[in-house]
């Protein structure tokens, strides 16, 4: 007997902070931070870290909290705030890790940067930690421009900045 693979549906919604379908994403990428982070920063700061900004900012018209959702199940996501008049900064870009390896956190910058760059942001900036090698090479490998020494050892660095200019997405003239 041969089993047939069930088709895919990938959704994505825009959504706000509260919204239920947000929280399973939310809660894993805490259990992420204090996994990867406790020792630096103590259990329980990645909870702190994740309400460092009022839900608000990320709503239209300055924000946006995207998911995609494969099947019903939120799977992937990001945000992005107005960082200022003219950027964006993305935040809380995560896969959940039973889907990772797929595409999805590429998926998930894309749409955050095809729908900043519509509501007029002309770039983005994003930090990520210096113990997500993963997030450090996915933005160097989607056209960001690193703003740190990538000889370097992240752990000296801090955070991780990345700048990417979002004009040719918007249809200007770069």
């Amino acid at each position: 007997m041969q089993l047939e693979a069930t088709p895919s549906t990938l959704t994505v919604l825009e959504l706000p902070m509260h919204d239920p379908r947000v929280r399973p994403l939310l809660d894993e990428l805490a259990v992420e931070y204090d996994t990867r982070y406790g020792d630096l920063f103590g259990r329980g700061a990645a909870e702190e870290e994740l309400n460092r900004y009022p839900a608000e900012e990320f709503e239209a018209p300055g924000g946006a909290l995207l998911i995609i959702q494969e099947n019903g199940e939120s799977v992937a996501g990001g945000a992005y705030r107005r960082y200022d008049a003219e950027t964006a900064e993305f935040k809380r870009i995560w896969t959940h890790s039973a889907h990772r390896r797929r595409g999805l956190a590429r998926r998930v910058l894309g749409e955050l940067e095809r729908l900043a760059a519509e509501r007029g942001y002309r770039g983005v900036y994003l930090t990520t930690g210096p113990r997500q090698p993963e997030a450090k090479y996915l933005y160097l490998n989607t056209g960001y421009t690193a703003r740190f020494d990538l000889a370097a050892d992240p752990e000296t660095i801090g955070p991780l900045a990345f700048t990417k200019d979002l004009s040719v997405l918007a249809g200007d003239p770069a």
